[in-house]
């Protein structure tokens, strides 16, 4: 399968969550549901491996220590620049439909800083009481855990072009101009052409190596929790 077709067919899946929202959510609005569960997702997926690892060491070892900081030790355990410490996945908050409004609370609250700091962004507290209250929060949970989005399984150049293709979807649902959250590939193909044009031959020399500041970390996804899910979409 290409990549092109792997993405539709992952985007496409996740697209189909977001009709379980008809009737109690505008269209306009399902991107405040799909797109944050979709980087909840990830997370757990990332996490996914080293999982037993952490949490046994938090509970046997760290508890005790006391230390006013202990993310650097969970994020070394985790192997990745974050963590989390709950005792939920997306499997176990499936396993639990009377409680998974809880239980998701849980699981989010349980995320290191930066994990925090992205659904906090989203303001997703209050999409889990409209969710439960409408009954729906169960099946969504229950769809998302079925979607392997592992970087063995999704890479992050894959994840990044899911997430690009859903802020299409939504945007177009909002009667927004796509270009207003993404950025199409041709035009950063030719932005940096535009930007390496004079520096051509220095760069082109062996053994060089250079960086470039992007602030809006590739692309101007919705709102300003823009730059935090490039970073975790597109983490390995």
């Amino acid at each position: 399968m290409s990549r092109t077709e792997k993405v539709r067919k992952l985007a496409g899946f996740i697209w189909s969550i977001a009709e379980l929202l008809r009737g109690d959510y505008k269209q306009a609005d399902y991107g405040k549901v799909i797109l944050p569960f979709t980087v909840l997702r990830r997370l757990d997926c990332v996490l996914e491996p080293t999982k037993a690892v952490v949490m046994e060491f938090y509970e046997t070892k760290l508890k005790s220590m006391n230390l006013k900081n202990p993310e650097p030790l969970l994020n070394q355990k985790a192997g990745v620049t974050f963590h989390n410490i709950s005792q939920f996945t997306f499997q176990k908050l499936k396993a639990d439909p009377d409680n998974v409004a809880a239980n998701l609370r849980n699981f989010i609250n349980g995320f290191s800083i930066a994990g925090r700091e992205i659904i906090e962004y989203f303001n997703f507290t209050d999409q889990i009481n409209r969710l439960d209250e409408a009954n729906l929060l169960f099946l969504i949970v229950k769809n998302f855990a079925e979607i392997n989005l592992h970087p063995d399984e999704v890479n992050s150049m894959e994840m990044g072009y899911v997430f690009e293709e859903l802020i299409r979807k939504f945007s177009e649902l909002s009667n927004e101009t796509a270009g207003e959250h993404f950025t199409p590939r041709e035009v950063i193909r030719l932005m940096v052409n535009l930007l390496f044009l004079n520096d051509r031959n220095i760069l082109t020399q062996e053994g060089i190596v250079t960086t470039i500041y992007d602030p809006a970390c590739g692309t101007d996804l919705v709102d300003k929790s823009s730059t935090y899910c490039e970073l975790i979409l597109l983490i390995e």
